[in-house]
């Protein structure tokens, strides 16, 4: 395995709005990182503020969507934006000496932007797959796109990747 990983983030069931339309880049991403010999991580959010409807531990809502591509047991579960504050995700990259990140997921403005944020403030590489995120609010994107460049992460788009 290369000192990489794909990581996706929160591509649940309750991320209803939006996903659906990169859920098949996603994939083709998935595959990519296999053919490459990348490590697939999934991270997924749970939500244990009480006066919330989504993410709740132990519900459908909380897991991975049907219609994502599983293949690997790299499953991360994290109860903030940032990726990094789940231990064993942490543990799973100093135990693999993960060094670059390719970024996928959801939402843009909240866990990929603090995801990308914090994994850039610890001199990690990170690519962001640009045609691999959604938002809630799709208005944003561009505006987050150019705020992840503004922090130090890469942009490509699924095609450069499939290409390179």
């Amino acid at each position: 395995m290369t000192k990489k990983a794909l990581v996706v983030i929160d591509i649940q069931n309750d991320i209803t709005k939006n996903y659906k339309e990169i859920i098949g880049n996603i994939n083709k991403s998935i595959e990519w990182a296999i053919d490459k010999d990348i490590h697939v991580v999934y991270i997924r959010h749970e939500n244990l503020s009480s006066g919330t409807r989504t993410f709740k531990p132990n519900t459908n809502g909380a897991e991975l969507a049907s219609d994502l591509k599983i293949v690997s047991e790299n499953i991360f579960t994290k109860y903030k934006g940032n990726a990094l504050t789940s231990e064993e995700f942490v543990d799973f990259i100093n135990k693999n000496e993960i060094c670059d990140f390719y970024i996928t997921g959801a939402d843009a403005v909240a866990c990929v932007k603090s995801t990308c944020y914090n994994l850039c403030k610890a001199d990690y590489g990170v690519n962001v797959i640009t045609d691999c995120i959604t938002s809630y609010d799709k208005r944003k994107i561009d505006e987050m796109l150019h705020y992840y460049e503004s922090k130090g992460s890469k942009l490509i788009s699924l095609n450069n990747l499939l290409d390179s």
